[in-house]
């Protein structure tokens, strides 16, 4: 196949800008169309083309590369597809990935990879603008099965598996959620007992809720699996570890002996991909079919690992797999750009309403609730882009070696946990806002957004539940709390906890570095005069996360020494408050990003308008959490009433910047492929526009019933 990447390729920048065109009016004179949207000499500028590069980060090189690749004919979805033909469309495209050299970047560069894990997700991101379904395909095949080998597996199995995994010559699933058990899983059911008589282990799945379940592959495609099975030698169960199992004959592709499965059958998205069921009954594989990178039984049954807590063994197991995690954080923002370039586009050019004029229609983005319902959104997928960039900086880091302590990885965990729950939820809130914002037209698959949303419906859901995760940072705040406050009087804990009088200062609970403390001085209610200032608002989004842990860790104080039901109950008594408080965490962690990417601006112009970006997103977490700072004591009536109207004067501001915002995400139309972008509305309305001008100035124009009965009324008087 012909190689299609052009490496020195720069991002598609759409010019589109329909609503600065100057027309003329019917007196003459000229008129922008909008009320909003004019640039002034003295408003700022964006250098979009800049801004750009920013948004693409350490690897935009990278991305240049995987945007031109899922902008290719042969990897766009195709709507309508009956979930067979979906399914064929895909596997042919993951040869297409292959042949293009853009699924290999991950692996050893002794096997033909490039060692470059931070590039390889950056360039697995971009694919969900082509196709969801192929996206995650190639996470099933490349970064899960694959990496799974990689990561747990030694060189003996990187050189017998790894070429034919990278090649397609052997696809593969993933095989670890359970029927019975999903986020739970030091808890599934499937064994795999080893056999010192004939040095094999035994795999079964003892019953039905211990069937593989939701698994990649595994319908139609899958030659091989990477098991997850409880390991069992010499009558001791040493938990969770992988195992390599073949599952399919290559030439017949029917079941092996002892392994049997079901298709999953069409799903609300993501039909493109076989996702099925597997069970396995007595199936034999070699003892050297472990993947013991953390775990390894020699030929008498020894059972040996160099890390002796089987807790820490599993978590550090499963933390080689976190880039499912930071993939889809990403995957996730890059929808939520996708789906806000195409509705701005369409607000700026789509008119509805003569308010202001007795001739000409406004456009939509000239309301202020509908610019309220979109520049929030944008706000929020800038935050999430920046935090992005951050996860996946820490990322590499960590397994490229460069920075890989426990501590590390423990913080890139907790990161990716905390960021994936809030970019996922926002890219459905984003799709389906941005659906409505497009009315009727918006609802047309043409225009994609359907389509996403229902194929990203899933994200919330797989590497991991939202909920859960988020209940993964809670515990690490909770932690932290515990070991920063461990010899704190109590003096300061009730400060701490009532934070009427005294304040707070600088936030970072694990991930940030920087411990939490207690200030003696110094007022919440003092900062909160200041709603727009940088300091201001990071006061108050700090104060929040670290009282509600704080309240939270006083309620379960002690919590550890109560028999285990009784500490269970007291946990799940608070259990939303501990998901509130990681939500918070998670939130604050996007607006530093987007604050520390705004000390990277040198143009005045473009950090100008970034900055105006940031306060709406900072004001409209306040704003979104308006009630717990009133109830709190942190912000007065009076002041409360003000953040409302801060944030209408900062989308007043951004309305000019609007497509210079979104054009910078650089997504031409190969990759929106929505009709309602392409400028066909601006087309159309200003057909009607010259349509009703002519009409005016021929005279020939009806006459308007309202306006003779105001002239018959007027004449009364």
């Amino acid at each position: 196949m012909t190689e299609v990447v052009d490496r020195a390729s720069s991002a598609h920048q759409p010019s589109g800008r329909e609503d600065a065109a100057i027309r003329t009016n019917d007196s003459g004179t000229s008129d922008s169309g909008t009320s909003g949207s004019g640039k002034r000499a003295a408003d700022p500028v964006v250098d979009v083309a800049a801004l750009g590069e920013q948004l693409l980060g350490k690897w935009a090189h990278i991305r240049h590369q995987a945007r031109q690749i899922a902008g290719h004919p042969d990897v766009r979805k195709i709507e309508g597809l009956h979930h067979t033909e979906h399914r064929a469309r895909v596997f042919e495209q993951l040869k297409f990935l292959v042949d293009n050299n853009a699924v290999h970047r991950a692996f050893p560069t002794r096997l033909g990879g490039s060692d470059d894990h931070g590039g390889n997700v950056a360039g697995f991101e971009e694919l969900v603008t082509a196709d969801p379904s192929l996206q995650i395909k190639a996470g099933v095949q490349w970064g899960l099965f694959g990496s799974a080998v990689m990561h747990l597996g030694t060189r003996e199995h990187h050189d017998k598996w790894l070429p034919g995994i990278m090649s397609l010559a052997i696809p593969g699933c993933f095989a670890m959620t359970e029927t019975g058990h999903g986020s739970d899983v030091a808890s599934i059911a499937t064994t795999a007992t080893y056999d010192e008589a004939n040095q094999e282990f035994v795999i079964n799945t003892p019953f039905r809720a211990a069937w593989k379940d939701y698994i990649g592959n595994a319908a139609n495609d899958g030659l091989a699996a990477v098991v997850f099975a409880q390991l069992v030698t010499k009558n001791i169960n040493h938990g969770v570890h992988a195992f390599y199992v073949e599952l399919r004959d290559p030439t017949t592709k029917e079941f092996l002996p002892g392994i049997g499965g079901e298709d999953d059958g069409i799903k609300g998205g993501l039909n493109g991909i076989d996702n099925g069921r597997l069970h396995f009954t007595d199936v034999r594989i070699p003892r050297t079919n472990l993947l013991n990178r953390y775990g390894d039984v020699a030929v008498d049954g020894t059972y040996s690992s160099t890390i002796e807590s089987p807790g820490r063994r599993f978590f550090t197991m499963l933390g080689t797999l976190v880039q499912g995690r930071v993939s889809l954080d990403g995957a996730a923002v890059a929808a939520s750009k996708v789906a806000l370039k195409t509705a701005i586009q369409y607000a700026t050019e789509r008119r509805q309403f003569n308010a202001s004029s007795p001739t000409d229609e406004e456009v939509l983005l000239d309301y202020q609730r509908h610019q309220r319902r979109l520049f929030t959104r944008l706000a929020t997928t800038y935050a999430a882009s920046f935090a992005h960039e951050q996860l996946l900086q820490k990322f590499d880091d960590v397994f490229s070696g460069a920075h890989d302590t426990d501590a590390d990885r423990q913080d890139l965990e907790t990161l990716a946990a905390a960021l994936k729950p809030l970019s996922t939820w926002h890219a459905l809130d984003t799709l389906q806002e941005c659906r409505e914002a497009c009315g009727g037209a918006g609802f047309l698959i043409e225009n994609r957004f359907a389509s996403l949303r229902a194929d990203l419906d899933v994200y919330v859901t797989f590497e991991g539940d939202n909920t859960v995760l988020l209940q993964l940072v809670a515990k690490r705040l909770l932690a932290d709390y515990a070991k920063e406050f461990r010899n704190a009087d109590f003096g300061v804990l009730a400060r701490y906890v009532v934070d009427q009088a005294a304040g707070v200062a600088l936030h970072r609970t694990g991930l940030r570095q920087v411990a939490q403390f207690v200030a003696d001085t110094g007022s919440v209610q003092k900062a909160a005069l200041a709603l727009r200032d940088e300091e201001g608002q990071r006061t108050l989004l700090t104060d929040r996360v670290q009282s509600m842990v704080a309240e939270v860790g006083a309620a379960l104080k002690g919590a550890n020494k109560l028999p285990q039901h009784q500490a269970a109950a007291l946990f799940n008594q608070h259990q939303h408050e501990l998901i509130e408080a990681a939500q918070a965490h998670a939130e604050l962690l996007q607006w530093e990003a987007f604050t520390e990417a705004l000390a990277e601006v040198s143009d005045e112009g473009t950090k100008r308008v970034l900055t105006w970006l940031r306060d709406l997103f900072g004001l409209s977490l306040i704003e979104k959490h308006l009630s717990w700072y009133l109830m709190n004591g942190r912000l007065s009536m009076q002041r409360g009433r003000t953040v409302g109207t801060y944030i209408n004067r900062l989308l007043v501001k951004i309305r000019p910047h609007a497509l210079d915002l979104v054009d910078a995400f650089g997504y031409g139309p190969e990759h929106l492929r929505a009709a309602i972008a392409t400028g066909a509305e601006a087309s159309r309305q200003d057909e009607a526009r010259t349509h009703f001008r002519k009409e005016r100035a021929s005279g020939t124009a009806p006459a308007d019933e309202k306006s003779l009965l105001a002239l018959k009324a007027s004449k009364s008087r």
